[in-house]
Parts: structure tokens; C-alpha cells; sequence
């Protein structure tokens, strides 16, 4: 404790770190006379109580070159870690905020993929009502219900692309469609589609009488 600290200390500093051991005072004193006898450690005497010391000469000292070095050093160490901090708090930050939210890149890859679903089940009902193939009222009910699941999901993502687009483009400095053109964002008339199209096909779909 006395090598290890390197602080003056007197016995009763010494019982009192190590009371968990129930050691008592008087041996702790001799323990410490004895490595005192022995060179171990050094003591003074100050009336009756008795100072022990870490022998000085058993450290080796900086010097002025190589405080200064150290101090550069722990000023350097001190200056990563804070950067350190501050790249991981906003790295967290990120990762909250993508977790909360949907990308620009997923919104546009769920459209396509809705687009895409839409498409299929448009043609699988098409040739349904033209007869190529009968089936059952319930089953050709649950294609239609399913397409109309499909838009519905398309009029959503939709409507949430374009508050997301309408936010960042309304103080952007750049123009809308240059914008528009740089991200490489399609519209649905760009691609020959209409989500309206798709709806008056649904509502044609219910008016038409179903075959016996």
C-alpha cells in the first residue's frame, strides 16, 4: 500500500484500508517497522507517531523533456477521446433516426415493387374477367381484394413520398426536377403508369356482372 500509493501514511491509515482483514493496529506497526528495518520503505518520526514513506530512490523520475512530452501526449489522448465521443453520439444519433424512419432508398424500392405487384395482379384479373379461365366467385373475390390491398399500399407510399419530397425540396436551393433528376427519381407517368387507372379499374371490376 505504502509503494503502491507513494503517500506518507501512519499505521492507522494502514488498519483502516485493510479493516476488512480484522488486522489490528499494533501488528500492522510492527509489519511496517519491520519492512522499515529492512529497507523496504523509510519512516520519520514526528513525536511519538511514526510517518511511513515509499523509498524515493526506487522511482524513476520524468524529466522536464519528458513531462513535457507526456503532457503533449495526454492532451493528444485527451483530444481523440472527445472526438471519439462525438463521432459515436452521432453515429447513434443516425441509427435511431433510420431506425424511426423510412430512407428516401426504401421508399422508392417499395413503390417499384408495389408498381410491380400491381402490374401482375392487374393481368391476372384481367384474365379473369375476360373468361380465359373460371373460377370460383370467392376466389376471384380475394384476387380483386387483393389488388385492392395492393393500391391501397401504393396510394400510401404515395402520399408519404410526396410529404417527405415536399419537405426537403421546400427550402432547398435547388430546382424541384433538377433535384428530381440528380437523386434519379421516377415518377408514376414517367414509368407510363396512373394510380387512378388502377382504381377505375377496381370500380369497373365491382360494376360488371359476375359469370355464371
Amino acid at each position: 500500500m505504502v509503494v503502491k500509493q507513494n503517500r506518507p501514511v501512519n499505521a492507522q491509515n494502514v488498519a483502516d484500508a485493510l479493516q476488512k482483514f480484522n488486522l489490528k493496529k499494533a501488528a500492522i506497526q510492527k509489519a511496517l517497522d519491520n519492512l522499515a528495518d529492512g529497507g523496504r520503505i523509510s519512516f520519520k518520526e514526528y513525536g511519538k507517531q511514526k510517518i511511513y514513506l515509499a523509498r524515493q530512490d526506487q522511482f524513476q523520475i520524468p524529466n522536464t523533456e519528458e513531462l513535457n512530452q507526456m503532457k503533449e501526449q495526454n492532451a493528444e489522448l485527451q483530444k481523440q477521446l472527445e472526438d471519439q465521443k462525438k463521432a459515436t453520439s452521432e453515429v447513434e444519433a443516425e441509427i435511431k433516426s433510420l431506425q424511426s424512419n423510412l430512407t428516401l432508398e426504401q421508399i422508392f424500392e417499395r413503390e417499384v415493387n408495389l408498381r410491380l405487384e400491381v402490374q401482375e395482379m392487374e393481368e391476372k384479373l384481367t384474365k379473369l374477367r375476360g373468361g380465359v379461365t373460371l373460377v370460383k366467385p370467392e376466389e376471384r373475390k380475394a384476387v380483386e381484394n387483393m389488388l385492392s390491398e395492393m393500391i391501397g399500399q401504393w396510394r400510401k407510399r404515395k402520399r408519404m413520398f410526396k410529404d417527405l419530397w415536399d419537405t426537403l425540396t421546400e427550402n432547398s436551393p435547388k430546382d424541384p426536377k433538377e433535384f428530381k433528376e440528380e437523386l434519379g427519381i421516377e415518377y408514376d407517368e414517367d414509368v407510363g403508369v396512373s394510380l387512378q387507372s388502377y382504381n377505375d379499374l377496381i370500380q369497373q371490376g365491382k360494376k360488371r356482372p359476375r359469370g355464371k
